[in-house]
């Protein structure tokens, strides 16, 4: 005899359904964010008490921007690569108005231009010329501070599009909107105890100003704080150990190193010059701290020399032209806005001169 349930048998009685009563915020709400401006002004003002100014944002969405550029029809003019010295020493404005184009500016502060010039050599639109900015314990070591960068035009999203067009809106206009003056930022750099065995680097601090395009100068401030000048030139001698310091190990792989991106940067200029783009390399005014330290880490004879010598690309070191030689750098790596200016100019012209004795 088949089963059944009776419909007699009892329902069981319905939980009863909790509402969370929506509370009515009537001047609460406006009180909320009289709260919120005034704690960002405050923000803002002690922010700008510190010689801060408004200014772009050296994101990875504005350098995948710029790197656009050569997909929208700047692919046969002048593009500059390099790190932090092609970036503040080399002002837009000036080649401009020397050349009749802005260059697209790529260069990336603590990076090896080399992968850039290997996307550069697998996008055959660009046929341009390529100034290639060699900092030697960069460039010949690899390392890439801002490596995302490079990844984020390859993959940015709609979201990562639209966030930087949003974000843009507002960075010329509030100072605390700067990397240097985040919340988290200011924290990591108190005067805390240390635990024992704990390594503890000072991060590079704010050294520029950054217009729309990517083009920078260095801060004034560097230039009127000495305190502050000096707190720059003792991070930078935090990375100075003498390659002959270092663990076997590590100098093994730094010699090893420098033969794989020599290799690699001759393969991308030879993918570049099939083509008929141009490619120039060149090694920026360094002094202080750098003078010694660069060169033991990347001895010309061994580094530069060798790259040039591969490639047989024209290579321009400062230290071979009084052109670029006698320029005043605050905190041993890059020049003042105003001596920036005089170099782009001088530059440029070493630049045409060099190419008309070679023919180019």
């Amino acid at each position: 005899m088949p089963l059944s349930i009776s419909s007699s048998e009892p329902m069981s009685a319905a939980e009863p359904v909790f509402e969370r009563p929506i509370p009515v915020l009537g001047r609460s709400g406006l009180l909320a964010l009289f709260v919120a401006v005034l704690l960002m002004g405050g923000w803002e003002n002690w922010v700008r008490g510190q010689g801060v100014t408004p200014s772009y944002r050296n994101s990875d969405g504005l350098w995948a921007e710029q790197r656009r550029r050569i997909d929208h029809g700047d692919g046969d003019g002048w593009v500059l690569s390099g790190s932090s010295r092609t970036l503040f020493d080399i002002q837009l404005a000036v080649w401009e108005r020397l050349d009749g184009r802005r260059p697209v500016q790529l260069a990336l502060e603590g990076s090896s231009p080399v992968t850039v010039m290997e996307q550069l050599a697998g996008y055959p639109d660009f046929t341009g010329t390529l100034l290639v900015g060699v900092a030697p314990g960069l460039f010949f070591s690899g390392y890439e501070l801002r490596r995302r960068a490079m990844d984020r035009y390859l993959d940015e999203t709609p979201t990562q599009w639209l966030g930087q067009k949003v974000s843009m809106l507002v960075e010329p206009f509030l100072a605390f909107y700067n990397f240097d003056y985040a919340l988290p930022a200011i924290l990591r750099r108190q005067s805390l105890p240390r635990r024992e065995g704990v390594d503890f680097k000072l991060e590079v601090r704010k050294l520029s100003n950054m217009e729309r395009d990517r083009n920078t100068r260095l801060w004034d401030r560097l230039i009127r704080d000495e305190d502050y000048r000096r707190l720059a030139t003792d991070i930078w001698e935090q990375f100075m150990q003498p390659l002959a310091e270092l663990p076997p190990e590590v100098q093994e792989g730094i010699l090893q190193g420098r033969e794989t991106q020599i290799d690699r940067a001759v393969t991308a200029y030879l993918a570049l010059t099939a083509r008929g783009a141009q490619v120039i390399f060149v090694q920026m005014p360094y002094a202080g701290g750098y003078t010694e330290s660069e060169r033991d880490f990347a001895p010309r004879a061994e580094t530069w020399d060798v790259l040039l010598e591969r490639t047989g690309a024209l290579g321009l070191h400062f230290e071979d032209h009084p052109e670029m030689q006698g320029y005043w750098l605050p905190e041993w790596s890059h020049m003042t806005g105003e001596e920036a200016d005089r170099f782009t100019e001088t530059f440029y012209g070493l630049i045409q001169r060099e190419l008309a004795a070679r023919g180019s």
